[in-house]
């Protein structure tokens, strides 16, 4: 596994937020990461579903995609709360300043990333993505890619989340946090 930092000596307690592209696995490694630090889990796209009684396709159909992203950031700003937990968000969360300034300062800001031939053989098989709406997956993941992924390397540590199994990167994660 790839880490762009040095462990943490020790984890203080902060929540855990995962970022990085679709379908790189933030919902899947943060349930199992939660489950093995014996913390919440909170799936930031789910938290915003719940908040408006709609899906995230039916909030970027019917609002648009700024619309999204500020509900977004609000509900991101509820779940950085200081107490402890693991936090998948969705693959922009990260992007927006005022969100990334919060979770960097907040939080443990862990980047999963995969290469994009990965993540397209992955988001390729639900038609559930906005972003990906009749467009050809892998071009969007490139396109993504070469904007988000600077962003994405502001976070401390870096995981590679490939094609090996989801308790791998879990195992890089408890490693590279300290425990």
């Amino acid at each position: 596994m790839l880490q762009s930092a040095p462990p943490f000596l020790s984890w203080t307690g902060k929540p855990i937020v995962l970022v990085g592209l679709m379908g790189v696995g933030k919902s899947t490694v943060g349930r199992r990461l939660a489950a093995r630090l014996h913390l919440p889990f909170a799936d930031a796209d789910t938290e915003i579903e719940e908040a408006a009684g709609m899906t995230v396709s039916e909030i970027f159909e019917k609002f648009g995609e700024a619309y999204f992203r500020d509900g977004e950031r609000r509900v991101i700003a509820r779940l950085v709360d200081g107490k402890p937990k693991v936090i998948a968000t969705g693959g922009g969360a990260f992007i927006n300043d005022e969100t990334r300034a919060l979770i960097l300062d907040q939080s443990i800001a862990i980047w999963l990333d995969a290469p994009t031939r990965i993540l397209a053989e992955r988001v390729g098989r639900r038609d559930t993505r906005p972003l990906l709406r009749n467009r050809n997956p892998r071009e969007v993941l490139d396109e993504l890619a070469a904007v988000r992924n600077p962003i994405y390397a502001q976070a401390p540590i870096r995981i590679a989340s490939d094609q090996a199994p989801h308790e791998s990167a879990v195992n890089a994660i408890l490693k590279a946090i300290g425990l």
